[in-house]
């Protein structure tokens, strides 16, 4: 009688030295991979996303509703894959926020929603000015926070604080811009945003008294201020054989700079900004307030600056390395950066509680892998349990290198699908082992065909199992709306894993088998051997 598919391949890999290496090559791209595959708390979600920024300097939000929106609206819901089109209408402005189905290609998406608004500019009503396109991912979401805050009390804008005080709002929106600078340096940083604080502002404000008297138009003082306000390349000056290079500016950055500007001349003497205006350099107008509330010894609240610097990832990036390597750096800027007496305290850091997660994840495995192997052990003797737990380590190790290939970085769901498939994959080496410990003890044949009389035997069945769980698990990667793609490496993982443990049970199991279970097994055997 014939070995079939199975018992041929146990056979051919029984006593082959490929076999070993077989196992410590996965083995190795395991670790490989688990020491380079970037690690994040939720997977990630490609749902392409854009904002619409439509500015119509001077009309109504009504106007803008009818004339820019509804014309937006109707010309981008045509636009193939668009699943949902909201839109919001301020004085002046108007917002279209375009979302297209998950899953869609984002370079593909954003090239149609370009050329589609291209194409309808002529809509538009005149004065509108060119559309904003601005992308929103997952990405985007900050992981990494840094709060500097200053004592309380300090809480004023510049010029209202104690003598010396170095942690007003103003101050600390200063020391934050300098912050931002140096972590935008790290690798993988995509976007550093600052939050709070008070913008630094050179204010004019006009005197109207001075204004009338001077007979000196508002709008010309604007006109001037803008013109002055440049640098640009004027042209070259040739003189003597030599190019000098003439440029218009440079930029306003002092007061006395904006005082200087001429806005005339009047009977010789010329007439100034700071003829006809008050100049400060200063804090920006406040329209919102950030505070870190504290107690005092007393227990009552005190209210100090506050200074928030949000930092937004590269896609793919591994969060926890980033995270350490943004900690590393801010405790560099301490002391030089930013001074002794503001307080930065990292307030987020996906990063670590991703980590943490992953590390209570791998721990939950571990434990699910001991008590698989603690059952086998107790229903079947401590070697084939042996036998039977190698093949997780080999299956997950090449599991985890098909999820990096397809993408998938180390979070929990890609984690829990292992947890979830743990018993599964040994369900295959089970049968095998305990198959062949059986035919080794009866003693009836020679050992190599025993073990091979022994994969033939349950091979076919084993296959179809594995293919039924397969088919079981499989439709689950169909799932549509943001649960298929979230939920996605449970299916590809029970699949692929359940692939590999077949693979293992057939190859790396009956060479361990054949080894580890004779039992003092003749070689010779009683019976002639019938598998040819």
């Amino acid at each position: 009688m014939k070995a079939n598919l199975a018992g041929r391949l146990a056979d051919a890999f029984l006593d082959s030295k490929l076999t070993p290496l077989i196992m410590a090559a996965a083995l190795g791209i395991g670790v490989w991979t688990l020491a380079t595959m970037a690690s994040e708390e939720e997977p990630q979600i490609v749902v392409p996303l854009a904002d619409i920024y439509l500015p119509l300097p001077g009309a109504e939000p009504q106007e803008i509703e009818n004339r820019v929106l509804v014309p937006i609206e109707n010309v981008v819901s045509g636009i193939e894959g668009v699943e949902y089109v909201y839109s919001h209408a301020e004085q002046g402005f108007g917002l279209v926020t375009v979302r297209y189905e998950v899953g869609r290609d984002m370079e593909e998406s954003l090239v149609r929603l370009y050329s589609t608004l291209g194409e309808h500019m002529d809509r538009m009503p005149p004065g509108m000015q060119m559309p904003l396109v601005k992308v929103v991912t997952i990405d985007d979401v900050p992981f990494f926070t840094l709060a500097l805050s200053g004592d309380p009390g300090s809480g004023g804008q510049a010029g209202a604080t104690q003598a010396g005080t170095t942690q007003d709002g103003a101050t600390l929106r200063a020391i934050a811009d300098e912050v931002r600078i140096e972590l935008e340096q790290v690798p993988e940083v995509r976007d550093v945003s600052v939050i709070g604080g008070y913008l630094r502002e050179v204010r004019v404000e006009l005197r109207p008294e001075q204004l009338a008297a001077l007979g000196v138009d508002p709008v010309i003082v604007q006109q001037r201020l803008a013109e002055a306000n440049v640098q640009a390349t004027s042209g070259d000056l040739v003189r003597d054989g030599e190019v000098v290079r003439v440029t218009a500016g440079p930029f306003l950055k002092t007061i006395e700079d904006v005082e200087g500007v001429v806005l005339d001349v009047r009977d010789g003497s010329l007439v100034t900004v700071g003829d006809v205006a008050h100049v400060f350099d200063g804090s920006s107008e406040v329209d919102h307030y950030t505070f870190d509330v504290r107690a005092d010894a007393d227990e009552a609240l005190a209210f100090a600056p506050l200074v928030t610097l949000a930092v937004a990832k590269r896609p793919g990036a591994d969060a926890t390395d980033l995270g350490r390597a943004l900690e590393d750096r801010v405790e560099e800027l301490l002391g030089t950066v930013v001074p002794a007496d503001v307080d930065a305290r990292v307030t987020r850091n996906y990063g670590e509680t991703a980590r943490d997660k992953v590390v209570t994840l791998q721990e939950h495995l571990l434990m699910a892998i001991l008590a698989v192997g603690l059952v086998v052990a107790l229903a079947m003797g401590w070697r084939s349990a042996v036998v039977v737990m190698v093949a997780v380590p080999v299956t997950f190790a090449l599991t985890l290198f098909v999820y990096q290939i397809f993408g998938y970085t180390l979070n929990r769901v890609t984690l829990f699908a292992l947890i979830f498939v743990t018993g599964i994959v040994i369900d295959d080496s089970i049968i095998i082992a305990e198959n062949m410990e059986r035919h080794f003890a009866m003693k009836d044949r020679p050992l190599r065909a025993a073990a091979r009389a022994a994969v033939d035997e349950v091979g076919n069945p084993t296959v179809l199992a594995t293919l039924t769980v397969i088919a079981a698990v499989l439709p689950m990667l169909f799932v549509s709306g943001l649960m298929g793609p979230y939920m996605s490496p449970m299916p590809v993982g029970a699949t692929v894993a359940m692939l590999f443990s077949l693979a293992v049970a057939l190859i790396v199991t009956p060479w361990l088998a054949y080894r580890f279970l004779r039992h003092g097994h003749d070689e010779s055997g009683q019976a002639e051997d019938r598998y040819v």
